[in-house]
């Protein structure tokens, strides 16, 4: 079975070399030398536009920032649809818009081109490992055809629902991680500026109700020690609380929280710029409140 991986970033990279393994595999990424130096790490084969790519292939995967960009793609000359043959399987695992993606089941449906939503969970660290979580919308048919490409990177995969139910639910999942940096920045601001040491709060914490990833994992590794490390742009999680806001609205369920939520996170954007990472929402909480979550 050969496929093809389309988009090369921070988490399809890794993603794309567990695929390598069996091979065989065709990549291609908007920055040509990025294509060219996987190929030859991985022994895939580089090639020079999107239809090159899927006409190699019967499994098209795509990993990009937006739909937008996978909806691009799919067009014009050197697209992916021209190059998708009858039969082909094409995943989607771009945290992207449950509205794109049933448009791009759409069109590929017409040309005998299955598809299904497939985003992940778990970071880079995750992708290396191969250990992702990957919720998949479809039909039972073609998950049962993605699931036994994905396990390559995923270690749990959900069929989650029809097409576009796993974007939503994975925009629905960063919403509310963005609901959690913003809670857990604030309570800890008010903590610290009252006296009470962070990493005491903590552990109290992480031993009762209060605790998530934000308290177990993301403070504990990133802001008490100051590092701050950029491992995934606020830019992209903004992106994602946008598409969670959409989606509940159109649901006709009033989202208040996830609503207020996104104001906040695009107004962090705006501060801080369009590569800052997620978790440095809490540097503009801790600059309002006058103190540094240290321990």
């Amino acid at each position: 079975m050969a496929v093809a991986f389309i988009g090369l970033g921070a988490i399809g990279a890794p993603m794309a070399a567990h695929l390598a393994k069996p091979g065989p595999l065709v990549v291609w990424n908007r920055t040509r030398a990025k294509s060219r130096d996987f190929a030859s790490k991985y022994g895939a084969t580089a090639v020079e536009t999107p239809r090159e790519a899927a006409a190699a292939a019967d499994v098209v995967i795509t990993c990009l920032p937006t739909s937008r960009q996978v909806e691009e793609l799919l067009s014009g000359a050197d697209g992916l649809l021209q190059g998708l043959r009858p039969g082909a399987l094409f995943l989607d695992c771009t945290s992207g818009d449950p509205g794109a993606s049933r448009r791009i089941a759409g069109v590929l449906g017409e040309r005998g081109v299955a598809f299904a939503d497939a985003p992940v969970s778990g970071g880079v660290s995750g992708a290396v490992a191969g250990t992702l979580t990957v919720m998949v919308g479809a039909d039972q048919e073609t998950f049962e055809r993605a699931r036994r490409v994905v396990q390559a990177f995923g270690q749990r995969i959900e069929h989650v629902g029809p097409v576009g139910a796993g974007h939503a639910v994975k925009a629905i999942n960063n919403a509310l991680l963005d609901v959690n940096v913003l809670a857990v920045g604030e309570a800890l601001a008010a903590l610290v500026k009252a006296g009470v040491p962070a990493r005491a709060a903590l552990n109290v914490v992480n031993a009762s109700s209060g605790r998530s990833f934000v308290t177990e994992v993301l403070v504990p590794e990133r802001v008490l020690n100051g590092a701050w490390p950029r491992t995934f742009r606020l830019a992209l999680l903004d992106k994602d609380v946008e598409i969670a806001r959409s989606f509940a609205h159109d649901a006709g369920v009033a989202a208040p929280l996830i609503d207020l939520t996104g104001s906040l996170f695009t107004a962090a954007r705006a501060q801080l710029g369009e590569e800052a990472d997620h978790v440095e929402a809490i540097k503009l909480i801790e600059q309002s409140a006058g103190i540094e979550i240290r321990g």
